[in-house]
């Protein structure tokens, strides 16, 4: 039998068992708090925090001493009870599964109590990972500075080590170009959630954010150099009708925003809403220092309701949607031609949860949702030196199933997931500028001069649509034995779209706890198979691009027509995680990667349409370091630090160059890619002193990406970038970008009632100091972009 035909057999078995509908990506913690006698103790107050990220919840001891605390991500938790007359409890609690984790408590008094107790610091380290994950809650990301707008969730990604920052939020995990999946209360998206690409998450409906950037557990496939697990705000347990803030804000460069979030229930039912709205003249990151034609707007929405059906079984039922508006950035000879490109990008999404717990070790939780979204360009009259034209939709149903048991210490998972994606794409161009594929020119394509309206061409037509497939199937087991911890996990994938492909992953780690200290040594081996983006692929792989390609990537390819293929990928990642006391921790990673077919994309001149394309191979290496300092005495703050090198082998296929002449160059030999850069240190700090002022503040230092390697006096005799030339070193043996700092300050002035805030008014600057700055330049995969100059915002925030 093949390896596709195994896979679907085993799948289709999993599957049929009886299961619900969402998976479940959170723990519950219950528990009883008794007196010595065996007596309740109603009112006792149970805090749960999780140093690491900043996350608290606490919860109420009903009549019968009873607690519950739901809604909490996966991890390692400092429980803390409190009952007047009684000595405070302080325990840790490990929440590793989705299966209840039950407790009875009890509490000495304090007459039998040592008149002075010690309490020792909670374990800050992951005693029971494998691999690199970076935690921040609610609480702390709402002190970052972080700028009003629609790219907040990458702001807050970006704070951690692995990551190199590009321009609209874009961010590269260890050197991928986005391979990254954010898993929304159960719901996986792969799609580039960034604002020139598609409508971003909302940093405001998060709870709780984990990154995992190695050792990815096997319940995970597709695109994964990165793993973003958004918890959302819930409304259980908060005990009243209705509890939320409206805000708005007002920023340099015409931004305008508003927001509302509201929740509300009780430990039966709860929910919460959001919606966020903006129009701004900066919608992108700037193409010229003019920030020309660059106004759009949007609006985004968010609901999640949570019923417990029984003790045993929880539905949950999220929805979300966005919409954009946008025009696209002109450079300077654009505008004066008049060009009036546009750009509108919709998305909308439901999907339910259903999680059924079997006895006291095990639950069932299963996945059905639906993801739609579309992208269109409009052209214009005035368009050069191409005008162009989109509409294109991609639909994603996803359903999945998983069982997970507790069996003492050891924890058992396996599972099964489909997708199935239908596409559809319609694309149009024409060259409507003679002096853009000169014929005279040394960088000529005559593939392209069917095409040349100025010469008596004929627009570029292509439409097409196809369903496209994947299937999963996975199992994994986490065993300890005294010190160490394995982690041993293996996935089949088979993939049907333009491509067929199959592969099995054993997934890999090993977690040691160093005797005698606070700290943990970790070891993985991952492998990954990364299906192709899924924007614009039917014409990436189309014979009809393959047509328009320079010469060069056709003699590299030996004159054949290839689609682009799903990426196979291999990790190996050696750790350190310590307590450093006092709180603050330490984490270590090396790693190295390598790959064949990669995946990256090629960006339509400076709109936000990209092409998915490959290289034959990528090989990554890189380290990274992150201290994290939790917030005592009213101040913390973290520190990361990541370099890497990604070097990239030709040739390429799929994608739609068209007059980039880098292209030849880059197609000679092995090239350090765009997402290369030597070192980048991201520090936050955050302030709460007593009173009514907190304050807060980053600062990020970028050594610089690679650039195109574009000729300094051409560059110098063109108007739309001349004055661009002092913000990147293309006499380099390798060009990029000059190196830049930028930092970033809020300040906030809460005014309280009755312990609680009612109005906040927050005051925050980005880029403090005015750097001007680039992130790319004229690059083939990302075009131009500019840091966004000074920019000073207003916000003011009421609760109820």
């Amino acid at each position: 039998m093949s390896g596709r035909r195994c896979i679907l057999a085993v799948l289709l078995v999993v599957l049929l068992l009886p299961s619900g509908l969402a998976a479940q990506t959170t723990a519950v913690l219950r528990g009883v708090v008794r007196d010595a006698d065996g007596g309740v103790l109603p009112g006792a107050m149970a805090v749960v925090t999780q140093p690491s990220s900043g996350l608290t919840r606490e919860a109420v001891a009903r009549a019968d001493g009873a607690f519950q605390v739901g809604n909490l991500p996966l991890g390692t938790y400092e429980l803390r009870i409190d009952f007047p007359g009684f000595a405070p409890l302080r325990r840790a609690v490990d929440l590793r599964s989705t299966v209840p984790v039950e407790l009875d408590v009890t509490l000495a008094l304090l007459a039998q109590t040592a008149s002075v107790q010690v309490m020792p610091e909670p374990a800050l380290v992951d005693a029971a990972s494998a691999g690199t994950r970076h935690r921040l809650a609610q609480a702390r990301i709402e002190t970052l500075p972080i700028p009003i707008g629609g790219r907040g969730l990458e702001a807050v990604l970006a704070s951690f080590p692995g990551f190199a920052q590009n321009a609209n939020g874009a961010i590269h995990p260890r050197g991928a170009h986005n391979q990254m999946t954010y898993l929304v209360d159960g719901l996986p998206i792969s799609d580039q959630l960034t604002g020139a690409f598609a409508n971003a998450l909302d940093a405001g409906i998060v709870q709780n954010i984990e990154l995992m950037t190695s050792n990815i557990p096997a319940s995970f496939g597709g695109k994964v150099s990165g793993v973003a697990v958004i918890t959302s705000r819930s409304g259980l347990g908060i005990g009243r009708r209705a509890a939320g803030d409206a805000s708005v804000a007002l920023a340099g460069g015409g931004t305008r925003q508003a927001a509302v979030q509201v929740g509300g229930g009780h430990d039966r039912a709860g929910y919460f809403l959001s919606f966020t709205t903006m129009r701004t003249d900066r919608f992108l990151d700037p193409i010229s220092r003019d920030n020309l034609h660059n106004a759009g707007a949007f609006g985004r929405g968010f609901a999640r309701v949570d019923l417990a059906l029984s003790p045993r079984d929880v539905l949950r039922l999220n929805g979300m949607g966005g919409r954009s508006a946008f025009e696209v950035a002109n450079l300077r000879s654009q505008q004066a031609a008049g060009q009036d490109q546009r750009q509108g990008l919709a998305d909308a999404a439901g999907w339910a949860s259903y999680l059924r717990t079997l006895g006291s070790t095990a639950t069932l939780e299963s996945t059905l949702g639906l993801r739609h979204a579309t992208a269109e360009l409009l052209p214009s009259a005035g368009d050069t030196p191409v005008t162009a034209a989109q509409q294109r939709s991609l639909d994603t149903v996803t359903a999945t199933v998983r069982y997970t048991r507790v069996a003492g210490v050891h924890e058992l998972q396996g599972g099964a997931e489909v997708q199935r994606f239908p596409v559809r794409e319609s694309f149009s161009l024409g060259i409507v500028s003679p002096a853009f594929n000169d014929p005279g020119s040394p960088t000529y394509n005559p593939a392209l001069r069917p095409h040349d309206l100025s010469r008596g061409g004929v627009p570029f037509r292509f439409a097409a649509s196809g369903t496209g497939r994947t299937a999963g199937i996975y199992g994994q087991a986490r065993l300890r034995a005294g010190a160490a911890t394995v982690t041993l996990g293996l996935r089949g994938d088979a993939y049907a779209f333009l491509v067929d492909g199959t592969q099995w992953q054993p997934r890999v780690g090993l977690a040691w706890s160093v005797p005698g200290e606070q700290g943990v040594v970790r070891f993985s081996y991952n492998r990954n198979y990364q299906t192709p983006p899924n924007e614009n692929l039917l014409l990436s792989s189309s014979p009809e691009a393959a047509a328009l390609a320079p010469e060069s990537v056709k003699l590299a390819l030996g004159g054949t027509y290839q689609a682009v293929q799903p990426e196979r990928q291999q990790v190996v990642e050696a750790g350190y995680e310590r307590g450093l006391g006092a709180g603050v921790s330490l984490d270590v990673a090396v790693y190295r990667k390598t790959s064949k077919n990669q995946q990256d994309n090629n960006n339509f001149f400076d709109t936000g349409i990209i092409f998915p394309t490959t290289l034959a191979a990528i090989r990554v290496t890189g380290a990274e370091a992150r201290v994290t300092v939790p917030t005592r005495r009213g101040v913390g703050g973290s520190l990361s630090v990541t370099t890497g090198r990604a070097i990239s082998t030709p040739p390429f296929t799929g994608g739609l160059f068209l007059g980039q002449d880098a292209i030849d160059l880059l197609s000679s030999g092995p090239f350090a890619i765009d997402h290369d850069q030597r070192l980048s240190l991201h520090g936050t700090i955050n302030a709460d002193p007593p009173g009514p002022l907190w304050l807060g503040g980053s600062a990020r230092y970028d050594s610089g990406l690679v650039s195109n390697p574009s000729d300094p006096a051409t560059v110098a005799a063109d108007a739309d970038f001349a004055d661009l030339l002092p913000l990147v070193n293309l006499t380099a043996a390798v060009p990029r970008v000059r190196p830049r700092t930028i930092v970033d300050a809020v300040a906030g002035w809460d005014l309280r009632s009755s312990g609680r805030a009612r109005w906040s008014v927050q005051v925050q600057v980005t880029n403090l100091t005015g750097r001007a700055a680039l992130y790319n330049f004229q690059s083939v995969f990302v075009g131009t972009r500019l840091v966004a100059p000074r920019t000073l915002a207003v916000r003011l925030k009421r609760y109820f």
